[in-house]
Parts: structure tokens; sequence; C-alpha cells
């Protein structure tokens, strides 16, 4: 299973490292293309869970505010691909099974971060945002404010609308999930893999 993993895992970097070289202006793209997504996730969400927030008095400071999120949350998705292709690296070099699981679950660390990166990145856009609409709040009036709905996620989670804040986070979350998601899917091809050999359904062939 592990010899199989690492053998998925060389390929994709390589595939990453041949993409890069051949990418003029690579980190510039890169950075685009997670600004698209998280926009496009925003979008989902929004529509997905609070669709009546684009009518009204507000509707344009939340068109406005998924710029920034975009934006802040490309900066995070970028920092975070650059981790996960140095913790590869690492975990490929790495002697033993043990150190190679001990890298990798480096990046469920990531996802976590990332949620409270959500958090930090809805206060502080909205706090732009009020800036240019001209209806200033402070820092610590956006803080007060996610702490509260945080704390009610913690102390009722299945309300209809502490749900709906979870899927929120949950999609606004997901382009930082990607490489934790890339991990499990290598994991779990490779031990149906090794399965499926160790029953002779295929031959043993660690490529």
């Amino acid at each position: 299973m592990f010899v199989h993993w690492r053998n998925l895992l060389l390929h994709f970097l390589d595939w990453f490292e041949n993409l890069r070289r051949s990418t003029c202006h690579f980190y510039a793209k890169i950075f685009a293309v997670f600004a698209v997504l998280n926009l496009a996730c925003y979008w989902w969400a929004l529509l997905t869970t609070y669709p009546n927030l684009l009518f009204g008095h507000k509707a344009l400071e939340y068109v406005l505010t998924g710029f920034p999120v975009s934006m802040l949350g490309a900066v995070f998705d970028c920092v975070s691909l650059l981790v996960t292709v140095f913790i590869v690296r690492r975990a490929l070099a790495s002697n033993n099974n043990l150190s190679y699981l001990c890298y990798l679950s480096v990046d469920l660390v990531i996802a976590i971060v990332a949620s409270m990166w959500v958090l930090f990145v809805f206060m502080l856009s909205g706090w732009v945002v009020s800036l240019i609409l001209q209806i200033p709040e402070t820092m610590a009036s956006r803080t007060d404010l996610y702490q509260g709905r945080l704390q009610s996620v913690f102390s009722d989670p299945f309300s209809p609308n502490n749900l709906r804040n979870i899927y929120f986070g949950v999609i606004m979350g997901a382009s930082a999930l990607l490489p934790t998601l890339l991990h499990v899917f290598m994991a779990c091809r490779s031990f149906v893999r090794s399965s499926a050999v160790m029953l002779g359904l295929v031959r043993n062939n660690p490529e």
C-alpha cells in the first residue's frame, strides 16, 4: 500500500514540477485560478444558504464582500499549495512509513487553520467593505459578531441557522481542503490496489 501511495505522490510531484517549469508566470496564474475558485465558492454558498441577502439594502455590501474574500482566500490557498509541495517532498524522502504519515498529516493541520482563516477573511472583508460604503464598523464589532456565531455553532450545531453557517464555512474552505482530499484519495486508492493484489485480482505492479 505505501509503495503504491508513494508512487502516486511521486507522479503528482513530477506533474506539478513539469507544469511549473513549462508555464509562464505560473504563480500569478495559480493565484488567479484560486481567486476565481474562491469567488465561485462564495457565490455558490451565498445563493444556496442566504439568497435573500442579495435583495434589499444590504445586497451591495454582500456583492462587494466577495472580492476581498476571494483575494484573501487565494493568498491562503497559494501558501497552502507551497506548503503541501514541501511536505510531499519531505514525505517522499522519509525512510519509514511512520515518518511518511506524520509529514502528510500536517495537511490536516492546514485544513483546521483554513477554518480559522475563513473567519478572519470575513471579518476583515466586511470591515473593508463597510469603509467603502461609508458605513464604517470597527474590527472589534466584526470580531464580536463572528465570535457570537462561532459560539452559537458549538452550543447548538443542529439548529437550522447554524447548519447553514457550517455549510457556508465548508464551501468557503473547499479549496483549502484540496490537498487533504488528494491525500485521502491516494490513500484509499492505494489501499484498494494493495487489497486487490493480495486477493490476486491484479498483478503486483507498483506503477
